[in-house]
């Protein structure tokens, strides 16, 4: 009997290894950590992004230095609100800064800053020409009876007359100033072409006019130019 208990209690001291815990699970991330804030100059979409291109500079024969830029540009392809094939529309936006420095010997009246887009079209649809036309053709029966057939049918030939590409320049805002510093910013503007029959292109521009009594220095900024 004596050994029966001690067994019994052998098996009642061997330790039992407690049950094991699952991990909390991790708490829910947070939803707006994943969205990326819009820059406040220029919320357009980041895929229409295009990189700035170099100043325009011009040193005036009077002894002032000009110079013109732009940044944050967006150039975005859209559907035309025409739905016309033959139209190229954009969603643009972009900051254009125009300064004068130096110690010119003539006295800075001030000037003019204008803006915009330039967008080429390799091929123009110039022209559609439709050309109407009928054919009658008559028929007989066979074997020979007294009943005739005959056809008759209408049909349309159109044509396109196509002409070199041009390049149009929309011209956004133009802002005179006084002084030696000046800004234009354009922020979700459509613009367009009509009767473009090819690939398109589009850059932005900005010219820079500085004005003194009897003199005008004129520079312009160029955009890199995208191809659509």
């Amino acid at each position: 009997m004596y050994k029966h208990l001690a067994a019994l209690a052998a098996c009642v001291l061997v330790p039992v290894a407690p049950l094991a815990q699952a991990d909390p699970p991790p708490p829910p991330a947070n939803p707006d950590s994943a969205i990326t804030p819009l820059d406040p100059t220029n919320p357009l979409p980041p895929e229409g992004d295009v990189p700035s291109a170099a100043p325009g500079v011009l040193n005036t024969p009077d002894g002032w230095h000009l110079e013109v830029v732009g940044s944050n540009e967006t150039q975005l392809p859209v559907a035309p609100l025409t739905t016309a094939v033959s139209s190229r529309e954009y969603l643009v936006a972009g900051t254009f800064t125009g300064k004068i420095t130096g110690g010119g010997k003539t006295k800075l009246t001030g000037g003019s800053l204008e803006a915009g887009e330039q967008i080429g079209c390799g091929i123009v649809s110039d022209e559609m020409e439709i050309n109407p036309g009928a054919s009658f053709s008559p028929g007989i029966k066979i074997p020979l009876t007294n009943d005739v057939s005959a056809g008759f049918g209408v049909s349309l030939q159109g044509k396109v007359y196509l002409k070199p590409g041009t390049v149009t320049t929309v011209a956004i805002d133009k802002k005179k100033f006084k002084g030696t510093t000046t800004r234009v910013t354009i922020t979700g503007v459509r613009i367009k072409t009509d009767q473009c029959a090819g690939q398109s292109f589009i850059r932005s521009y900005a010219t820079l006019t500085s004005s003194t009594d009897n003199t005008d220095d004129v520079v312009t900024y160029l955009g890199v130019t995208k191809a659509v």
